[in-house]
């Protein structure tokens, strides 16, 4: 039996990720945000005060990748780092209110990409689609 890659699910997965990835950075360009920045903000704005170890986990980013990306978002004045009041070794992760501001920009351009993205298809398509990606990687994290 011989291997398709255009085949592959994994291989339309990454194709697909890349090409949205590339698209939101091209909209993202004139506020100066990368998709891998938009994650961390997009956690920070549902809970803001966590820690860089808790950011690491609920992003599925190892702790390195999150540091590195909050080192720019920290130069760009977006966030801050303050020491744990329970832990001097830890920090918590903190927006600034140009952080905070970003979201009312950048929301309703993910939405805008997401919207041209999954122009025709239905809203069972696009939740059975949901369904069945969340399944693989259950079955991928176990």
């Amino acid at each position: 039996m011989k291997y398709i890659i255009e085949e592959s699910l994994g291989f339309i997965i990454s194709r697909t990720n890349q090409k949205l990835s590339n698209y939101l950075t091209r909209k993202f360009k004139p506020y100066d945000i990368t998709p891998e920045q938009w994650g961390l903000l997009n956690r920070l704005w549902e809970k803001d005060g966590v820690s860089q170890k808790e950011l690491s986990e609920i992003s599925i980013k190892d702790q390195t990748t999150v540091t590195r990306i909050l080192d720019k978002l920290e130069r760009k004045g977006l966030i801050k780092r303050q020491t744990s009041p329970d832990d001097r070794r830890s920090f918590l992760i903190f927006l600034t209110d140009t952080g905070r501001s970003l979201e009312n920009k950048l929301v309703p351009i993910a939405y805008e990409v997401l919207d041209e993205a999954l122009q025709g298809l239905s809203e069972e398509e696009i939740k059975q689609m949901k369904l069945l990606l969340n399944k693989i990687f259950m079955n991928i994290e176990k």
